[in-house]
């Protein structure tokens, strides 16, 4: 079997062998932004706005762009092809650089790009529903730029596996939820309204997030971007979260507070198969293209 690749500055090499330096300030402090894209029968989901939110993180943090935004996209695809992706994630990190260890920015350094790709099977429509828990939001004030520094994250991830479930929602001082871990968090009322947190400082703007809000508005749902409280969520008729690698995943129980028997709402599941229905012909149309 092929072993798997990475790219590292401008190098493919053995993903085994990939290596940065251990001055770069993407080790040392954390100083980068990320992006996660899915990869759906060998097609990026959502390339343009990851690559959107990569652009405004480096801007944010005043980090120059690495390459130009063509020469990214042809590699991320060239990295599909070499990893023999038809279902997966794509990864793809931007550091400041490399520099002797100090706080300021150095004067002359030079990006770090890193891209690796993998295979991961993803839960197909049909899809039982996941338990969450909630945790104090611990982070940082600025969630809205995709950095690295992902330790609460990760402490959160922790406490999740721990107590058996899928996911953590983080809630602020006030009690309100702002999202998961590694996904948006999603209700939906007893009124049918669709909630979720608007998109300020507070969480990060999912690319995923975007696209369901459209998909929500195309099937006439009502929409309501707020923050909305634990004890609001475990009445809700609904509940579910959005990423990259979960796109609509229903939770049917909060802090072992059941809200569902444990299935797909039918929210849910309508904005579920609006995104796979997406995800298809965008594969399809690439088809189209290559036998043209």
């Amino acid at each position: 079997m092929m072993s798997r690749i990475a790219y590292v500055n401008g190098r493919y090499v053995p993903h085994s062998e990939a290596s940065v330096h251990v001055e770069d300030r993407g080790f040392q402090f954390a100083d980068g932004v990320y992006e996660v894209v899915a990869v759906y029968k060998g097609q990026l989901i959502d390339e343009q706005g990851h690559l959107d939110r990569l652009e405004r993180s480096l801007d944010e943090l005043r980090i120059a762009m690495p390459l130009a935004r063509a020469a990214l996209a042809q590699i991320l695809r060239r990295m599909v092809r070499l990893n023999l992706v038809r279902e997966g994630l794509v990864y793809f990190q931007v550091t400041r650089g490399v520099a002797p260890r100090d706080f300021p920015f150095p004067f002359a350094a030079a990006p770090t790009l890193v891209i690796t790709a993998r295979n991961k099977k993803f839960p197909g429509r049909d899809v039982k529903a996941v338990t969450v828990i909630t945790t104090p939001d611990q982070r940082w004030a600025r969630r809205d730029i995709k950095t690295v520094a992902l330790l609460p994250a990760t402490l959160a991830k922790q406490k999740a596996k721990e107590a058996g479930a899928f996911e953590a929602w983080q809630v602020d001082a006030d009690g309100y939820v702002t999202e998961g871990a590694s996904s948006n968090a999603w209700i939906v009322t007893k009124d049918n309204v669709i909630v979720t947190r608007q998109a300020d400082h507070n969480i990060l703007r999912g690319i995923t997030r975007m696209a369901i809000i459209e998909f929500a508005k195309e099937n006439g749902f009502k929409f309501e971007e707020r923050a909305f409280s634990v004890e609001e969520a475990q009445n809700a008729r609904e509940a579910f979260v959005s990423s990259a690698s979960t796109f609509v995943m229903p939770v049917w129980k909060i802090d072992n507070v059941a809200i569902s028997n444990g299935e797909i709402g039918p929210v849910g599941k309508t904005l579920r198969d609006a995104y796979f229905d997406a995800m298809d012909q965008l594969a399809n149309d690439a088809r189209t293209r290559s036998t043209d």
